[in-house]
């Protein structure tokens, strides 16, 4: 069972205060009170304040605070101490800074995101008819092409590359699946996204970001510190690495909004320079149907059980801290089946 949940403030003008063991969350509407013991996450979706007495009670409770820019990106997150011990973090660090063990632990996160790609496209495969179901299957083929690839690759660069090759058929599927829907889509593109479907796979992308930091946070993990994704000033590196592996998830879970028509063209705004964002009122749809994804039961394969979404940052992470520390011979990623 679930126990905790995420508090999303989507107003720009609300204050997040604290009063007796509760957030008080103060709008337009009125004044809302959380009680801290029932959540795990603050997240900001607009230009709200946060009160010093709120930052301290979230810290001191372990829930964390995060605030995403209109992309999804994350602009700040803050939680608690750094738990774990500093054994494992010194452990992280060395594997970080072997060339040999950081492309080994690399691999899998991709190995697992184009496993879970290939997953995601021939599921697309079956439930299409004719030409269309004979292109994807074309392209979970090419994609498993590229999978077979992995293993040769000698550095980060080769890796990269292979990933960022499978990622252009990858989103190719994705066009073609929603062609005859409402929104269309093209390409990827980023900062900023171009279109609705961008915009969407954005956001989720920064959601499920959120939730790896928290997670990598709560064992004991340094997220700033990654394999595939170098270590930057500012960057969540780690929770970037293991987000790999769940980017197919979150695909498909935007592909079904669109094709379900559950978020159309009304659900977004454009703004000057070209950019694409869910507005006021297509946040909370989207929210509403995440949190919903989040309750899902998904097979694991490397567990061999059902493991709800919501829970599976913080098992992926703990199978990782179990690797850095020499309990487990490899890390097991997460991938569908």
């Amino acid at each position: 069972m679930k126990l905790l949940s995420t508090v999303y403030v989507r107003e720009h003008r609300a204050k997040v205060g604290h009063r007796r063991g509760s957030l008080t969350v103060t709008g337009e509407a009125g004044t809302t009170r959380v009680p801290l013991e029932s959540i795990d996450s603050v997240i900001l979706l607009g230009r709200g304040q946060v009160t010093a007495d709120a930052l301290a009670a979230c810290t001191e409770r372990g829930v964390r605070v995060a605030s995403l820019k209109r992309n999804g990106a994350l602009r700040f997150v803050c939680g608690g101490p750094m738990g774990g011990n500093v054994h494992l973090r010194t452990a992280q660090h060395a594997a970080a800074a072997d060339e040999t063990q950081s492309l080994d632990v690399a691999r899998r996160f991709v190995a697992a995101k184009l496993r879970n790609s290939r997953f995601v496209v021939e599921r697309w495969a079956r439930d299409a008819d004719g030409i269309l179901s004979e292109m994807l299957h074309r392209r979970a083929e090419a994609i498993r092409e590229r999978l077979a690839r992995i293993g040769a690759a000698v550095n980060g660069d080769q890796l990269r590359g292979i990933e960022g090759d499978a990622a252009r058929l990858y989103f190719n599927s994705v066009g073609q699946v929603l062609a005859d829907s409402p929104l269309q889509f093209a390409a990827r593109t980023r900062r900023p996204p171009r279109d609705p479907v961008n915009a969407a796979l954005s956001y989720s992308y920064g959601l499920l970001t959120t939730e790896l930091v928290g997670a990598l946070d709560a064992v004991g993990l340094d997220y700033q510190v990654g394999f595939l994704h170098r270590a930057r000033s500012g960057r969540p590196s780690l929770a970037l690495d293991l987000a790999e592996e769940f980017r197919p998830v979150c695909d498909r879970f935007v592909v079904t909004l669109v094709r379900r028509r559950q978020i159309g063209p009304d659900d977004f705004e454009r703004v000057p320079g070209g950019a694409v964002y869910l507005n006021d009122a297509g946040r909370p749809r989207f929210l509403e149907r995440w949190e919903e994804h989040r309750e899902q039961a998904l097979r694991h394969a490397a567990l061999e059980r059902s493991v709800e979404r919501w829970a599976l940052p913080t098992v992926q992470a703990t199978l990782l801290a179990r690797h850095l520390r020499g309990d487990l011979p490899v890390y097991p990623p997460f991938v569908l089946s």
